[in-house]
């Protein structure tokens, strides 16, 4: 009996040892290495950029003109409306001209009045130097006669004078237009009454505009004749470029504000009279490296680009906090955190962790 007891415990150690040879060790057990994400990298590159302050600028026409009346009365008619084209010396406005056509013509009855009043007077002077000659007048009355008509030539130069300038008065009545161009708002109505100061219409010629710029006192020896500047509106992503065509040789003494002044390149009409754009004066050009803007991520405020480093036999990404400036293209300039030659992740930036396993692809 004992000797069938020690046979069979020699059984089961023989299984347990063979069962704990069999099985691997924990701390030998092989450990599966993290599969590379494929990336897309690009190589950061230095780009010339401008160093700039934005400032509001006016845009105004040179070619612009506000018609305003010459006399005041009450408007009959108006031969054009807003947005219409007209050609220089068209009709654009009639004021009641009646009170001067009545003027007009009592002047020149008044001349022709005049004008038989010299011809008795220059007939009565003939006859009477006719007596004289003859011994039947004295000196006296030929002088009269001549001085009488002396006068009447005096008074119808006079008059003619005074009816071409009522006549000149008549024809501002009818308001034309100064040169060629597009009709802007009309604020008054048939049966207003106007006077030299109101503002009738405007007229917009076709051409360049002129932006006008007031940057602070203190900047005024870092800009001249030439400076760059980009133009921006509200709804552009591509500025128009320009330069400084005119610096103000004096500083408003009441503001402290020195006037720029920049033409403004129309040919495709995108900007307009009196639109209020920004204006971004180049004080100086830089070497700035850029990143595209897909490679960029924001994080609680932060921003950060992800940038493929070496370690060890593997490529990881690196997670870089960065300041950026202006998008120029499709790129933001960095003004620090990345250098020249850093390769930028620029795919799947949304799902990289610092250090994780990449591919970088060109």
């Amino acid at each position: 009996m004992a000797k069938r007891q020690t046979i069979t415990l020699l059984a089961l150690a023989g299984v347990m040892l063979s069962t704990s040879c069999s099985r691997p060790a924990e701390g030998n057990a092989p450990v599966a290495t993290p599969q590379a994400m494929p990336v897309k990298v690009e190589t950061a590159k230095l780009q010339r950029v401008g160093e700039y302050t934005d400032y509001l600028a006016t845009l105004k026409s040179r070619n612009s003109a506000v018609i305003q009346p010459q006399v005041e009365g009450d408007v009959t008619r108006i031969f054009v409306k807003s947005g219409d084209h007209v050609e220089a010396g068209a009709p654009l406005l009639q004021i009641d001209p009646t009170k001067q056509q009545a003027t007009v013509h009592s002047t020149e009855a008044n001349h022709q009045a005049q004008l038989a009043q010299l011809e008795y007077n220059r007939t009565e002077l003939e006859r009477r130097k006719k007596l004289y000659a003859a011994g039947v007048i004295s000196k006296q009355d030929l002088d009269q006669a001549q001085t009488a008509y002396d006068a009447s030539v005096a008074t119808v130069r006079s008059l003619e004078a005074s009816v071409r300038e009522q006549q000149v008065q008549l024809h501002y009545y009818t308001v034309n237009a100064p040169a060629a161009g597009t009709i802007g708002d009309i604020p008054v109505r048939v049966g207003d009454r106007v006077t030299v100061s109101t503002t009738l219409t405007t007229l917009d010629k076709t051409g360049e505009l002129e932006a006008y710029i007031s940057i602070p006192a203190e900047k005024s020896g870092e800009v001249k004749v030439g400076t760059p500047v980009d133009l921006l509106s509200e709804v552009e992503t591509e500025p128009t470029h320009t330069k400084l065509s005119f610096v103000s040789p004096r500083v408003d003494p009441a503001s402290q504000l020195l006037l720029v002044k920049a033409w403004v390149p129309n040919g495709d009409h995108k900007f307009r009279n009196d639109q209020v754009v920004h204006a971004h004066v180049i004080f100086q050009q830089l070497d700035k490296p850029v990143v595209p803007v897909v490679a960029v991520s924001r994080m609680g405020g932060q921003i950060f680009a992800f940038v493929a480093e070496g370690q060890g036999s593997q490529t990881v990404a690196k997670q870089r906090p960065i300041k950026v400036g202006d998008v120029v293209g499709n790129n933001y300039v960095v003004l620090d955190g990345l250098k020249p030659g850093d390769r930028i992740i620029t795919t799947g930036v949304q799902v990289l962790v610092d250090g994780m396993p990449v591919a970088p692809q060109s």
